[in-house]
């Protein structure tokens, strides 16, 4: 590594990291300021606010930022170095645009890979905490309002209930159906169904038992209770609130099987784009610091300012690109890869049309 990389290296990850505590700090003044009202409500402790929640908070906004805060970083850098003549200086001594370059992308290829592993696995576990943290203290008791909920436990066995009730995990006029092929070989229903934590096991009271024999006669029994043990437990009908956050890739893609499995695929938008996301997030990092670089490398007679001000207002576009991104993808408009990716392939055209119009 040359005199010219570890200087623009240093300066690169000095400037990631100031304008990531600076964003930090924003976001968490604005959040505290949002929520002191239930903090207090709650009389909660310093240790309980500040360990068990803007500690998770921090992780994931780190994290989640990262894109935006290695942009700011690199046109901040960049627009101070042309203001002082820097870049000229560099570009006149024989070193190519792209060779000026080099050191950003090493920078950023770090910074991807390790913002990766965070949100690949480490956020994750930490959001766990936070989110539990937000259902407790900050959000409405959650009650499950769906009815005529279908579910395909595994796969011969089907699930119907009219309504369930989360809190006492009991569920009203419950059918379960055990199909092989196009036969129906068993149907038990029960008004009441409840979930009995002893046993580990669904608890259908006054049940009715229907069954279909291979000679086309049926056998009934009737009963005061009938235990079953299902592929299915009380988890399934609990808040979802931020589960995707939640979950590393390896979790969100078994969840994901799983959904598909019970006969869910609707409902699996949202997890499919996080999913897509996070593989996302290393290259969007590369694309922002390379246009960054682009943007602010020419000395402008407006000063650093103005590129400083214009590196804001595309930061901000890109937020805006992926907020709306991510709601289409998560409402199941547009595939959820292809909403997750296309911030970054709509800011790849723009790098690629801004590189070939710089001077080198």
């Amino acid at each position: 590594m040359k005199l010219l990389d570890k200087y623009l290296i240093g300066k690169f990850f000095k400037t990631f990291l100031f304008v990531v505590l600076l964003l930090n700090v924003v976001v968490c003044v604005i959040d505290y300021t949002e929520k002191s009202d239930d903090f207090i409500k709650h009389n909660l402790s310093f240790n309980e606010i500040f360990f068990d929640y803007y500690v998770n908070l921090v992780i994931h906004w780190m994290s989640t930022l990262s894109p935006i805060s290695v942009f700011i970083s690199v046109v901040f850098m960049t627009a101070r170095l042309a203001a002082h003549s820097e870049v000229i200086a560099i570009l006149s001594n024989g070193v190519s645009f792209l060779r000026f370059l080099r050191p950003y992308v090493v920078g950023a290829l770090i910074i991807g890979g390790a913002v990766f592993l965070l949100v690949g696995w480490i956020v994750p576990i930490s959001s766990k905490e936070k989110v539990s943290f937000e259902v407790k203290y900050l959000k409405r008791p959650f009650f499950f309002s769906e009815r005529d909920i279908h579910i395909r436990v595994d796969d011969s066995t089907y699930m119907y209930i009219e309504s369930y009730n989360n809190r006492i995990k009991r569920g009203y006029k419950a059918t379960i159906e055990t199909i092989q092929g196009t036969d129906l070989k068993e149907k038990i229903t029960a008004p009441r169904i409840e979930w009995d934590s002893a046993s580990q096991e669904w608890e259908m009271d006054r049940f009715v038992s229907l069954k279909f024999n291979e000679d086309g006669t049926q056998t009934m029994s009737k009963g005061k209770n009938l235990k079953r043990s299902l592929n299915i437990d009380p988890k399934y009908f609990e808040s979802k609130y931020k589960l995707e956050e939640t979950l590393t890739i390896k979790e969100l893609n078994d969840y994901i099987d799983m959904e598909i499995q019970r006969g869910n695929s609707a409902s699996i938008s949202v997890y499919q784009n996080a999913i897509h996301e996070r593989y996302a997030y290393p290259f969007a990092i590369i694309i922002l610091t390379v246009m960054g670089v682009i943007v602010s490398a020419r000395k402008s007679r407006r000063g650093s300012g103005f590129l400083i001000a214009m590196g804001f207002v595309l930061a901000f576009v890109y937020i805006v690109l992926v907020i709306m991104s991510r709601s289409i993808g998560q409402a199941g408009i547009i595939n959820p890869m292809i909403s997750a990716w296309m911030p970054n392939i709509l800011f790849l055209a723009i790098t690629f049309i801004l590189y070939f119009k710089v001077p080198k």
